[in-house]
């Protein structure tokens, strides 16, 4: 399964390719998205995302990804969505939570 591509971004407005369905804030991951409601697990600006906002992805490949370093990034969103788009054009699986108002 590859990673959805985010094809728009706007305040307040995210499109993912292959998904007939906007969001305002989502996560995405190879295979698949949703919107993300990123106060239904107390996160904000302070404290951040918590682990609960995680809950799509798997223990085992948790455990996998994290027995292997793999890289963890928090950036701006806009600087994120061009990080994950430039990723996912090298054909890299990757994931990622998306706030659009900030």
């Amino acid at each position: 399964m590859s990673s959805p591509e985010i094809i728009f971004l706007s305040w307040g407005h995210m499109k993912v390719k292959g998904c007939a369905t906007s969001y305002k804030d989502c996560k995405v991951w190879p295979g698949g998205s949703r919107a993300w409601d990123w106060r239904e697990t107390g996160t904000d600006h302070y404290p951040g995302v918590q682990p609960a906002d995680l809950e799509e992805v798997p223990s085992t490949t948790l455990d996998f990804v994290k027995q292997r370093g793999v890289d963890v990034r928090v950036l701006q969103t806009e600087k994120a969505v061009a990080e994950y788009n430039k990723l996912v054009s090298q054909g890299a699986k990757v994931g990622g939570v998306f706030h659009s108002t900030c």
